[in-house]
C-alpha cells in the first residue's frame, strides 16, 4: 500500500449523477493503480435535504458499478462536535469571530456594493466588534488572510491563484451551531489524512478559502485536481432535460455496468486511441495527467455502442441473471420456458440494451397472441398452409437437433417443394414470433424445442383461414 488517500464524497440530496460517478471512478482508479486507500464519505450536513433514501441510492449505485471502497462510508453528521471543537479553537485563536449581522443588513450590504460595482463579499462589520452580546443570534466567520494570493498548482489545471482580497471571511458555523460545507470538507480531509482531492471543477472557488483553513489550522493541504464538468450535446452542463442523468437509471435502460463505466473513463482521460478498456486495463492504464482540461460531451450513440459491444461479447449466464428484471418488467415469468442462456444466445449478436433484448426475448416464452398481418399477406393462404405442414411434418419426425440440422431440413424442404428460403422461412419465423424481426430459424427452433415449435406453427395454421 502506498501513502495515497483518495476520497469520493457526495451530498445524499438525489441519486448518483453521472458526473460524480466519473470523479468517484477516477479517484477509485488512482488508488487501485497506485496501491492506495479510496474512502467514501457521505456528506449529510444538510440536514433538511439529505435522505436516507438518497443515502441508499448512491451506495447501491457504486456497488453496482463495483466501485468498492477501502474505508467508510462515514457521514458527517456523526462528526458534529469535533467540528464544533475545531470552531472553538479557531475562535481562541483569534482566527475566527462572530457575526451579528442579521440577514437583512447583509443583504442591504450586498445591494450597496453591487451598485457601487464593487464584489459583494462580507464587509468585515464584525471582525473586529468588541461587543459579545449573549442574546443576539450569530454565526461564526472565519478571519481570512487579506494580503497575498492563495495559490495551488491543480493536477489537472496547473497553477491556480485567486488575490486575497476577493476572499471574504467565510461562515464556518450556522446561527443554529451547525457547521458549513466547506469548513467540514476540511476537517474531514484533515483528519481521514486525505492526501489528494479529485473532484468536480465546480469546487474550484471553494478550494483558496478551503487552503486557508488548513493552513489555519495547522493542517497538511493536500493535492488538487479538478476534473471539468460534462455537457450534454447542446454544450450545456448535462441535466435531466438532456435525458437520464442518474447511474441507476442506466442500469434501468439495460445498460451494463462495465459499459457504463468504459464510457465514463473516456469522458475526459484518453489513452492513446483506445476506445474500449476492462476494469484491469483501467487500471493498469489510468494516469491522472492524462486527464484532458476541457469539459466533455455526453454521446449517449457512443455509450449504446460500447454497451452493445459489452452484451455481444458477455456470458450468456450472467447476462441471463441481468435479463431477469427487464423479462419481469414485462409480465414474463421464465421458469417453465427456454433455459434463459440459450435465449440470450440468440440475442447478444444484435442487442444494444438489455431493454432491447427483453423486448425481443418475450416471444420465447410467451407464444404469440397476434401475427404480423402485413408480412404474412405477402403470401397466398394456400402456400403459408402448405409450408406450415411440410415444416411440422419434417420437424416432427427427422430427429434433428442442432441450429445447423435444422437449418439443412429447411433447405431440404425448398429443395423438395421447389420453394425460396424467403418463402417457406418468413413465415414461419412470423409463426413462431408472432413478427419479421427475430434470430435465425435454426436458433429459435433449438430455443424453443421442436415440441413447442410444431405446436405454435399449428396454432398459427390455424389462424390462416381457408
Amino acid at each position: 500500500m502506498s501513502d495515497l488517500r483518495v476520497r469520493f464524497a457526495p451530498s445524499p440530496t438525489g441519486y448518483l449523477h453521472v458526473g460524480g460517478a466519473r470523479t468517484a471512478l477516477f479517484n477509485w482508479l488512482l488508488a487501485r493503480k497506485l496501491g492506495g486507500t479510496f474512502i467514501l464519505r457521505i456528506e449529510d450536513t444538510d440536514v433538511e435535504r439529505s435522505t436516507q433514501a438518497s443515502i441508499d441510492a448512491i451506495l447501491q449505485a457504486m456497488e453496482w458499478l463495483g466501485l468498492n471502497w477501502d474505508e467508510g462510508p462515514f457521514y458527517q453528521t456523526e462528526n458534529f462536535d469535533l467540528y464544533r471543537g475545531y470552531v472553538q479553537k479557531l475562535l481562541e485563536g483569534g482566527k475566527a469571530y462572530k457575526c451579528y449581522c442579521t440577514a437583512e443588513e447583509l443583504e442591504a450590504k450586498r445591494e450597496q456594493a453591487m451598485k457601487e460595482g464593487r464584489k459583494p463579499k462580507y464587509d468585515g462589520t464584525c471582525r473586529e466588534r468588541d461587543e459579545q452580546p449573549a442574546d443576539r443570534p450569530f454565526v461564526v466567520r472565519f478571519r481570512a488572510p487579506q494580503a497575498g494570493e492563495v495559490a495551488f498548482d491543480d493536477l489537472i489545471k496547473g497553477r491556480i491563484a485567486f488575490p486575497a482580497e476577493e476572499l471574504d471571511d467565510l461562515i464556518i458555523q450556522r446561527s443554529d451551531g451547525t457547521p458549513t460545507y466547506n469548513f467540514c470538507v476540511v476537517i474531514d480531509d484533515a483528519i481521514m489524512k486525505i492526501t489528494t482531492v479529485i473532484r468536480g471543477d465546480d469546487h474550484v472557488n471553494n478550494t483558496p478559502r478551503q487552503i486557508q483553513l488548513y493552513e489555519a489550522l495547522g493542517f497538511p493541504v493536500p493535492r488538487f485536481a479538478h476534473v471539468p464538468m460534462i455537457l450534454g450535446d447542446d454544450k450545456a452542463r448535462l441535466s435531466k432535460r438532456h435525458g437520464a442523468t442518474s447511474v441507476m437509471a442506466y442500469r434501468d435502460m439495460g445498460f451494463l455496468p462495465e459499459a457504463l463505466l468504459n464510457y465514463l473513463v473516456r469522458l475526459g482521460w484518453s489513452h492513446g486511441d483506445d476506445e474500449i478498456f476492462s476494469r484491469e486495463e483501467m487500471i493498469q492504464k489510468f494516469d491522472i495527467n492524462n486527464i484532458g482540461r476541457s469539459a466533455s460531451v455526453f454521446n449517449t450513440d457512443k455509450l449504446l455502442w460500447l454497451n452493445a459491444h459489452y452484451i455481444k461479447n458477455g456470458d450468456p449466464l450472467r447476462l441471463a441473471g441481468l435479463l431477469a428484471p427487464h423479462l419481469a418488467k414485462r409480465g414474463i415469468d421464465p421458469q417453465g420456458g427456454p433455459e434463459m442462456a440459450a435465449v440470450v444466445k440468440t440475442l447478444q449478436e444484435r442487442a444494444q440494451t438489455l431493454e432491447e433484448m427483453a423486448d425481443r426475448a418475450v416471444f420465447f416464452f410467451k407464444a404469440p397472441d397476434s401475427y404480423d398481418e402485413a408480412a404474412l399477406a405477402k403470401f397466398d393462404k394456400e402456400h403459408l398452409r402448405a409450408v406450415f405442414d411440410a415444416v411440422a411434418d419434417k420437424l416432427a419426425t427427422a430427429g434433428v437437433a442442432t441450429a445447423a440440422e435444422i437449418d439443412a431440413l429447411f433447405k431440404e424442404i425448398c429443395a423438395d417443394k421447389g420453394w425460396k428460403m424467403g418463402q417457406v422461412g418468413q413465415p414461419v419465423r412470423i409463426a413462431l414470433s408472432g413478427g419479421t424481426q427475430a434470430p435465425g430459424i435454426g436458433e429459435i427452433v433449438v430455443t424453443l424445442g421442436i415440441d413447442e415449435t410444431v405446436r405454435r406453427i399449428a396454432r398459427a395454421r390455424g389462424s390462416v383461414a381457408a
